[in-house]
């Protein structure tokens, strides 16, 4: 019997994974140390009260033989896929129809699912710092190559790298790809992109066969009106992307789960309906997220739900220009903040991302995440979220800065 060799290729554990042992590891030593959590980004407040009364009412209906729900429809209910179609597209003038729209329990899964349907020889790109699960995914699949420790890269993984020096937006690749991700609002660095920037992606996907998937999770903390939130207001990226999106940063459901993604039915490649593939995949692999949760997911389409969203992003848009602002004032160089959760932040003097790290939780008792472990490109800074209370996020900044 054999085990799949790549995940033995993988360096070290998940990010994530990591951040969380050396918490541990140093609560277990210092029990009482007021430890503030701004490293993963993991929502505070609670979910809409829409959505909570809508899951009651779900769960209720579940209690009676006359609306009891059994297996959920694999791709989603059509009250929710209707909704989605609607409100996040249609309202604002994208021809996105709801047999286009797959609902699931995360953009993380998705993600890292839609590789499924590859070939094993096809050439990924990313961005460079990245979401790890983009990478990981494909080198659990055996698309990566082998791990350079050296480079601190996968050597069939093609490296975009996004630094200050080009605003952390990718140049288009020297080499031919099929597979690019692309995440914007950008997590980690939280740039976003303009039309024209995303006009020269679309382009070269389309004149290159290659296919988008554009993770638009954060698209919900958008506030200015010259930025996209999605990749269908670009022409021709119906023939060449795939678009995530997640309930999760926009509504609290981080605990909850409930995504979605959307497929256009003329996206095809190798003579094939990308679509018809990842509905052969979920049908196979799947069950779909269960109707409690769809139907609290439906319920910040109305007005009620929209207004209690709403009044949550600007809470974490807050927290954001507080440590944007702190930061700033005391020297750092400081990037993200305004249409994004997250706060990318260079780190001082040279040191380097675990470093500072290890000396933000050891000396002021605040966890942040490594820029190093989205990637080569991203050493040299830390990443900080807006998803804390406004108390902690407020002391959290002062611990940084040092000013009272």
């Amino acid at each position: 019997m054999q085990l799949n060799e790549n995940f033995a290729k993988l360096p070290g554990s998940y990010l994530f994974a990591e951040i969380a042992r050396r918490e541990a590891a140093y609560r277990a030593e210092n029990p009482d140390a007021p430890v503030i959590k701004l490293g993963i980004g993991d929502v505070t407040l609670p979910l809409p009260q829409a959505c909570i009364e809508a899951m009651h009412k779900a769960v209720d209906e579940m209690g009676q033989k006359e609306t009891f729900q059994g297996y959920p429809p694999y791709y989603g209910y059509d009250f929710l896929r209707n909704a989605i179609a609607e409100h996040d597209y249609q309202a604002n003038g994208l021809d996105i129809k709801p047999a286009e729209i797959y609902v699931s329990e995360g953009a993380k899964s998705d993600t890292g699912n839609f590789g499924d349907i590859f070939g094993s020889d096809v050439k990924v790109a990313v961005c460079d710092p990245v979401y790890p699960v983009y990478v990981d995914a494909n080198a659990m699949a055996g698309r990566a190559g082998e791990y350079d420790k050296e480079q601190e890269r996968w050597t069939n993984i093609y490296y975009m790298p996004c630094t200050a020096e080009n605003g952390f937006i990718p140049a288009l690749p020297t080499e031919k790809v099929d597979v690019i991700y692309l995440c914007f609002p950008n997590n980690p660095t939280g740039v976003v992109a303009t039309r024209t920037q995303l006009q020269a992606w679309v382009d070269y996907a389309n004149a290159n066969d290659a296919l988008i998937l554009f993770d638009g999770a954060y698209e919900g903390f958008v506030t200015e009106e010259n930025i996209p939130r999605s990749i269908y207001e670009i022409p021709g990226a119906k023939t060449c992307a795939v678009e995530f999106r997640s309930f999760s940063k926009t509504a609290g459901f981080t605990g909850t789960r409930c995504a979605y993604l959307v497929i256009p039915a003329e996206l095809t490649r190798s003579g094939q309906s990308v679509a018809a593939l990842w509905e052969r995949r979920q049908a196979t692999k799947y069950n779909g997220v269960s109707y409690v949760i769809q139907r609290g997911a439906a319920a910040i389409y109305t007005d009620e739900g929209k207004a209690q969203v709403q009044a949550n992003l600007a809470y974490y848009r807050e927290n954001a220009k507080i440590i944007q602002s702190a930061l700033t004032d005391a020297g750092y160089e400081v990037y993200g903040a305004v249409n994004s959760p997250y706060i990318w932040v260079k780190t001082p003097d040279g040191m380097g991302s675990w470093e500072f790290f290890d000396f933000l939780l050891g000396t002021h008792n605040v966890v942040t995440t490594p820029g190093a472990g989205f990637g080569p490109s991203g050493e040299g800074y830390i990443r900080l979220t807006a998803f804390g209370s406004r108390e902690q996020t407020i002391e959290a900044a002062r611990r940084i800065t040092g000013k009272a």
